[in-house]
Order: C-alpha cells, then structure tokens, then sequence
C-alpha cells in the first residue's frame, strides 16, 4: 500500500518557515492521533519549571516515543497543534536556530500555535499534539 502525501504552500500567500500551509494525503493508510503531550514526568509532575526551552524538548522527546511506538515518524507527522501560557517566550525561542527541529527542514507540518491562560497544571508552559498518517 502507498499513499501519496502533497505539501502545498499557495503562491498567492506568505511561505511560512515554521510550518506548511496546505498537506493532502491520498490512500489507504493509518491515522494516528497522538494525545496532548506536556512536560511532565511518570508522576504526572512538572520537569523544569520555568524553562519553556526544557520543556519543549522533553515533550518533542516523549511525542518521539509515541510516534514511535505507533510505528510511525516525524515525517509522518501530518499536523500539530501548540498550546503556549507565554507566546512570546516561544515564538522567540522557535527562532533559535540552535533549537531541533525533528521534522525535515524543507517539509515542516501544518501547525497552530494557541496561547492559552492554564494548562492541565500551572507549571506546564505548553502542550502538544500530533497528528500522522502511515502505511496503514
């Protein structure tokens, strides 16, 4: 089974360089939908508090996991979505060149990027959830 995966950055709009507007799959193949993932440790308890930057790579290393215990990959992934309590702090942070990007440079996912006043706990600085799609 093969299905066909199409990025689509129109023209006649801004070319984002954090994320790709438009992806279309075709064919049969799996969805995976991987819950809100937040910075947090077996005991459901806040890892680095207060370091948006820590926690941010611990939650890219636990979806990591999750992507790959669907067997799938981040280039699998074909959306994700981000709740942030400090826009700023993020969107300052995503500009740091020095900060993996786990998807490939030229294909990056369609995403959304929501600030929010609270997450689950009052330490949690973001959240994030994918979605993928497979070979099935």
């Amino acid at each position: 089974m093969t299905f066909e995966r199409t990025h689509i950055n129109p023209p006649e709009l801004f070319r984002h360089p954090a994320y790709t507007r438009v992806i279309t799959v075709a064919a049969p193949g799996r969805l995976v939908f991987i819950a809100g993932q937040t910075p947090s440790n077996a005991q459901y308890e806040p890892v680095a508090v207060g370091d948006l930057r820590a926690q941010y790579l611990h939650v890219m290393d636990a979806l990591s996991l999750q992507l790959e215990a669907a067997g799938a990959t981040w280039a699998d992934v074909v959306f994700r979505r981000i709740y942030v309590l400090d826009m700023d702090g993020f969107l300052a942070m995503q500009r740091d060149p020095s900060l993996p990007q786990p998807w490939p440079a030229d294909l990056p996912p369609p995403s959304t990027l929501i600030g929010v006043t609270r997450l689950s706990h009052p330490d949690f600085g973001l959240e994030i959830d994918l979605l993928a799609v497979t070979q099935g």
